[in-house]
C-alpha cells in the first residue's frame, strides 16, 4: 500500500482549480461542471477508462477516497473479478435498446423481435434482480422449472433455442462492457427440447369437401349477423387455400391496394403484397382467387365493376370485412364452429385443425411443384451438357401456380 504516501504529498500538482493528478498522472481527480463533488478516473489494463465519484467536496478526503477506489479496483482485477457490476435487467434493457436501434437503422434481424419478447416475458422476470456473476447452474435449473409453470407446458426445441439465443446476447453484452471478468464462466441456458410436431393439416379432397359444405353452413345460421360472419369466413378460407398466406397478421390486414396484376410472358397472374412473419414480400395467387375476390366485391356492394377496376383504383380499404365496414376479431372461433359442424375438427393424427392448417396443403403443393421444376432443370442441363458447348445453365427464377 505504498500508494498511501500520496495522502500526504509535499506538493500537489494542480493543473487547474478543478483538476488534481496523482501517481504521475495515472489517477486524476476532477469536478464536473454542475457538481461540487470530486470525481476520479484512471485507465484500466484493457485500455478502458474507469470513473467513480468520491462523494465528497473536501479535497483531502477526496484524495483518500480516490486512492482507495484505485487500490480496490487493482485488487479486483488481480483476483479476476469484474470492476463494475450490473443486474441482469440493467444489461438486458440495454440489449433491447441495441436491437431496437439496429431495427430502426434497417440493420437488424427478424429474430430481434422474438429475442425482445423472450427477454421481456421470461428472462427479466426471473433473472432481472440477479447480478450476471450470480447466475449459477442451480439458478438455471430453477428457471427451467419456473418457465414450464409459466408457459403451462414443456417448451419446444425452437422456443428453447430462441430463449437461449436471447440470453447469450445479454451475457455477451455484459462481458463486452466488463461486467463479467475475463476468466469468469457464466453458465448458459439449455437449448435442447422436444421437437416440434407437424401442424394439423387438410388433404386436397378434404378441402374440396369443406368448400362445398360452407354454403350449407351459411344457410344454417340463426341470425343475419351470424350468416354474414360465416359468409366472410368462407371467402377468407377460399382466399387462404389459394394463396398460402398466413392467417392473422398477414391476411387480415390486407387491403385492395395490395393487389396488382403481374405478367409472365403473355400470362397474367394476381400478385399480392404481404408483410408478416418473414417480412414484406410479393406472392403469386392461384387464379381461383380472382373469382373469390369478385364475389367479395359484389357481397360488400363496392362501387366497382370488378377486380380490374378496384386494382386500378388502388382502393385503400380492408378486404376481409363485413359489408358494414366492420372487421371481425373472432375469425378463429367462427372457423372452429365450421370444423365442428363439418366433422372435420381433427386431422388424421388426432390434432385439432385451425385456420393455419389451410396453409399446410398449399406449402406441400408448392414444394411438389418446385421439385418438379428442379427435376426438369436437371434433365435439361444433362441434355445440354451432352450436345452443346459451353455448358448451358438453367436458372429457376420463380415457381408460379399453373393456370387452373
Amino acid at each position: 500500500m505504498q500508494n498511501f504516501q500520496y495522502l500526504f504529498p509535499v506538493s500537489t500538482s494542480l493543473d487547474s482549480p478543478k483538476t488534481i493528478r496523482l501517481f504521475q498522472g495515472e489517477l486524476t481527480l476532477f469536478k464536473r461542471p454542475k457538481s461540487q463533488q470530486w470525481q476520479c478516473r484512471f485507465k484500466l489494463p484493457n485500455g478502458e477508462w474507469h470513473a467513480a465519484s468520491t462523494a465528497t467536496e473536501d479535497t483531502g478526503l477526496a484524495q483518500t477516497q480516490a486512492i482507495a477506489i484505485y487500490e480496490t479496483v487493482k485488487i479486483k482485477i488481480g483476483a479476476g473479478l469484474s470492476v463494475t457490476t450490473k443486474t441482469f435487467k440493467q444489461v438486458a434493457l440495454d440489449e433491447i435498446a441495441n436491437m431496437a436501434q439496429a431495427t430502426d437503422n434497417k440493420t437488424g434481424k427478424r429474430t430481434y423481435r422474438d429475442y425482445t419478447f423472450a427477454i421481456n416475458k421470461y428472462l427479466i422476470p426471473f433473472f432481472g434482480q440477479y447480478e450476471i456473476s450470480q447466475i449459477t447452474n442451480e439458478l438455471l435449473a430453477d428457471f427451467e422449472s419456473w418457465r414450464i409453470a409459466e408457459m403451462g407446458r414443456i417448451p419446444m426445441a425452437s422456443t428453447k433455442r430462441n430463449h437461449a439465443s436471447a440470453y447469450i446476447r445479454v451475457i455477451n453484452l455484459a462481458r463486452d462492457r466488463g461486467y463479467i471478468a475475463v476468466n469468469k464462466a457464466v453458465p448458459l441456458l439449455d437449448s435442447k427440447g422436444k421437437k416440434s410436431q407437424p401442424r394439423p393439416a387438410f388433404t386436397a379432397e378434404e378441402i374440396k369437401e369443406l368448400l362445398s359444405y360452407t354454403e350449407t353452413w351459411q344457410k344454417s345460421s340463426y341470425t343475419d349477423r351470424t350468416a354474414m360472419m360465416r359468409t366472410l369466413c368462407s371467402y377468407y378460407i377460399e382466399f387462404l387455400v389459394n394463396t398460402g398466406i398466413r392467417h392473422g397478421t398477414e391476411a387480415l390486414p390486407l387491403r385492395w391496394k395490395h393487389l396488382q396484376w403481374h405478367w409472365i410472358g403473355n400470362k397474367k397472374y394476381l400478385r399480392i403484397w404481404v408483410s408478416g412473419k418473414t417480412g414484406p414480400r410479393y406472392l403469386i395467387a392461384k387464379t381461383a382467387v380472382v373469382k373469390a375476390l369478385e364475389r367479395v366485391i359484389k357481397w360488400q356492394k363496392l362501387p366497382y365493376s370488378g377486380l380490374n377496376a378496384i386494382i386500378e383504383a388502388k382502393l385503400d380499404r380492408l378486404i376481409f370485412r363485413l359489408p358494414s365496414g366492420e372487421q371481425i376479431s373472432n375469425m378463429e372461433n367462427i372457423f372452429r364452429n365450421l370444423m365442428v359442424r363439418s366433422n372435420m375438427r381433427r386431422d388424421g393424427g388426432g390434432q385439432n385443425r385451425t385456420l393455419y392448417s389451410l396453409r399446410h396443403l398449399v406449402v406441400i403443393t408448392r414444394q411438389a411443384l418446385l421439385v418438379w421444376h428442379l427435376q426438369i432443370a436437371r434433365a435439361m442441363r444433362s441434355f445440354l451438357e451432352a450436345v452443346a458447348a459451353p455448358v448451358a445453365t438453367i436458372h429457376l427464377a420463380r415457381v408460379v401456380w399453373p393456370t387452373d
